[in-house]
């Protein structure tokens, strides 16, 4: 199984990646560093990654789900209801990619601010 870690101002998430064309291109693109962006409670960052929607996408994530959004080429890592959420759901702007899971607790996501540094590595 492989992994990635990313790197957020003090907050790190190892990552198991899942078996999908968009996992395969982020883990071909590792290292690279970007900049942490929020839209409620959930962090998102562009990166080098360029892909298409997947079957099985979908906007709707379970806590911990690593999503990519195709259109902006941006991870998402939802972590509580966003804007557009109906109630607790962690609902994304558009169908994501679902690409890996946190093996960490995404809840210390809460502490990012926009703009904060992002790294995204191999998992050590």
């Amino acid at each position: 199984m492989e992994k990635i870690t990313i790197h957020i101002n003090g907050v790190s998430l190892d990552i198991e990646l899942f078996d999908t064309p968009t996992a395969r291109e982020i883990l071909k693109n590792v290292p690279f560093s970007s900049k942490a962006q929020l839209w409620g409670k959930e962090v998102y960052f562009s990166t080098p990654v360029d892909v298409e929607i997947e079957e099985g996408a979908r906007d709707v994530v379970e806590e911990g789900e690593l999503a990519f959004w195709v259109e902006g080429q941006c991870i998402a890592i939802g972590f509580g209801p966003t804007p557009v959420s109906e109630g607790e759901e962690i609902r994304l702007v558009t169908k994501t990619n679902i690409w890996g899971r946190a093996l960490d607790d995404v809840a210390k996501l809460s502490t990012i601010k926009p703009g904060d540094a992002v790294r995204v590595t191999a998992a050590e």
